[in-house]
C-alpha cells in the first residue's frame, strides 16, 4: 500500500509539472504578427485627427492612440483579402449611413486574425481605428474572420489570446472587451462620444469566444466592465 501510494504520489507531481509547464508555454510563447498594412494616407491621416476632434473632443495634429482597452471582433463574414480591402478605402460607404453621418472615416482595425490564427496587422497599434463608438481614442481593435453562422475558432481564441498578452506587455492595457460589451461603457469618464444619441448595438464576437480568450488572460487581471 504504502509503494502505491508513492506512486500516485510521483505521478500527481509529474502531471502537475507538466500542466504548469505547458501552461507556461501558451503563456510566453513569442507570436508572428504578419504585416498587412493598409493605405494610411493622407486623406485618412487628416480624417482620423478630424474624427478625434469631432467625436471624442480631443485636438491634436496626429492619429496616435494612448490605449487602455482591447476590443474584441468579428467580421461578420469575408476573407483575410476581402475585410482588408474593405479598410482599405479612407472614406466609408454610403449604404453605412448611420456611420457615414457622424464622420466620412472608414472603419478600421489594427489587427485581423484569420480562422487558422494567422495575426495580421493593418497599421500601427497606436493609431486610431474607427472600430468602437465612444472608444477609438483609447482601444486597439481587433477583428476576426467568422460570423454569428460561421463561429470563430479554437486557433482565432489561442492568437486573441496570444495578442492581447503581446499587447498588455506594450501598453497599460486595464481592460478586454468584446463589441457587444462596449455600451456598457456609455456614461463613464473613458466614454467620448460627442453625440449621445450616436450608438448601435452589436452581438460580435460572442459570449463563448469571449470566455476563451479569458481564461487564456485571467492572469493579466483585465477588466470587462467600468
Amino acid at each position: 500500500m504504502q509503494k502505491l501510494t508513492q506512486l500516485l504520489l510521483i505521478f500527481i507531481l509529474a502531471f502537475s509539472s507538466n500542466a504548469l509547464f505547458a501552461t507556461s508555454n501558451v503563456n510566453d510563447t513569442a507570436i508572428n504578427i504578419i504585416q498587412l498594412p493598409i493605405n494610411y494616407s493622407k486623406e485618412r491621416t487628416d480624417l482620423s485627427i478630424e474624427y478625434l476632434k469631432n467625436r471624442h473632443g480631443i485636438t491634436q495634429s496626429t492619429p496616435v492612440i494612448k490605449p487602455v482597452m482591447i476590443v474584441l471582433h468579428f467580421t461578420d463574414g469575408g476573407t483575410i483579402k476581402s475585410i482588408h480591402d474593405y479598410f482599405n478605402s479612407p472614406t466609408i460607404e454610403d449604404s453605412r449611413a448611420i456611420n457615414k453621418r457622424v464622420s466620412a472615416l472608414n472603419v478600421g482595425s489594427q489587427f485581423l486574425i484569420d480562422r487558422d490564427g494567422k495575426i495580421y496587422q493593418l497599421m500601427p497599434d497606436n493609431y486610431l481605428a474607427r472600430h468602437a463608438i465612444g472608444l477609438n481614442y483609447c482601444a486597439i481593435g481587433v477583428e476576426n474572420i467568422g460570423s454569428d453562422k460561421n463561429p470563430l475558432t479554437e486557433e482565432q481564441v489561442i492568437a486573441n489570446a496570444g495578442l492581447v498578452r503581446h499587447l498588455a506587455k506594450k501598453y497599460k492595457i486595464e481592460y478586454l472587451i468584446g463589441h457587444s460589451e462596449y455600451t456598457a461603457f456609455k456614461n463613464t469618464a473613458l466614454w467620448k462620444e460627442t453625440d449621445p444619441k450616436y450608438i448601435t448595438y452589436k452581438s460580435d464576437p460572442g459570449k463563448k469566444f469571449m470566455e476563451g480568450v479569458r481564461a487564456l488572460t485571467k492572469d493579466l487581471n483585465l477588466k470587462s466592465n467600468p
